[in-house]
C-alpha cells in the first residue's frame, strides 16, 4: 500500500513538471501531457518522455495504450482484488487497455521484406531489358579484330616483336623451338 502511495506520487510529481519544461511548438512538446490526453502515465517512458511506442527493447511505455473508460475503470477495480474472479475476456480487455500489442505480435515479422525484394526485382530485370536492348539499337557490332582469325594474327604479331620479352607474354615464348614453354 505504501508502495502504492510513493508511486502515485512520484507520478503526480512527473505529471507536475512535464508541461513546464516542454516548450510550445517545438520537438519536446510532441510528446508531453498536452498530447497524451486523458491517458494514464505509468512509468519513466523511453528518454523518459511520456509517449506510448510498442518496442521490443523498452517494452514498458510510460502511458497507457487507450484512455479510460467506465468498463476500463471498473475493470481496474475489480483488479485491486483477487486476481482469481477476473474472466480471461476481462484480463486481455485489461491488457489491450495498457498496450496496444503483445510481444509476440510486436515480433511477428511484418513481410515488408517482400515488397523491397520484389521492388529490388523489378530494377534488376529493368537494367536487363535496357543493358539487352542497348546491345540491340546502341551499340555496333564487335570489329573484326575479336574474331578469332585476328587474335592469332595479333598474338604473332606480339611474338615476332618480342614485346616485354622478360615478364610478358613472350617470356613464355621459346625462341629457338618455336613454340610455348612449358
Amino acid at each position: 500500500m505504501a508502495l502504492r502511495l510513493l508511486n502515485s506520487a512520484v507520478l503526480r510529481q512527473l505529471a507536475s513538471q512535464l508541461p513546464k519544461s516542454a516548450q510550445v511548438g517545438s520537438v519536446a512538446a510532441v510528446h508531453t501531457l498536452d498530447k497524451i490526453g486523458k491517458r494514464e502515465i505509468v512509468g519513466y517512458g523511453w528518454n523518459g518522455t511520456a509517449c506510448y511506442a510498442d518496442r521490443v527493447d523498452y517494452p514498458l511505455p510510460a502511458v497507457r495504450f487507450r484512455e479510460p473508460t467506465n468498463e476500463i475503470n471498473a475493470l481496474r477495480a475489480k483488479e485491486q482484488g483477487d486476481w482469481k474472479k477476473l474472466s480471461p475476456q476481462e484480463i486481455k480487455a485489461l491488457y489491450r487497455a495498457s498496450f496496444c500489442q503483445t510481444i509476440a505480435e510486436v515480433q511477428a515479422g511484418s513481410g515488408e521484406w517482400k515488397l523491397h525484394l520484389g521492388v529490388a526485382l523489378l530494377f534488376t530485370a529493368a537494367a536487363i531489358w535496357v543493358a539487352v536492348l542497348m546491345n540491340i539499337f546502341v551499340y555496333d557490332e564487335l570489329p573484326v579484330t575479336f574474331d578469332e582469325e585476328h587474335q592469332k594474327a595479333q598474338l604473332q604479331r606480339i611474338i615476332d616483336l618480342e614485346i616485354n620479352p622478360v615478364t610478358g607474354l613472350t617470356s613464355k615464348w621459346d625462341y629457338e623451338n618455336k613454340k610455348w614453354k612449358n
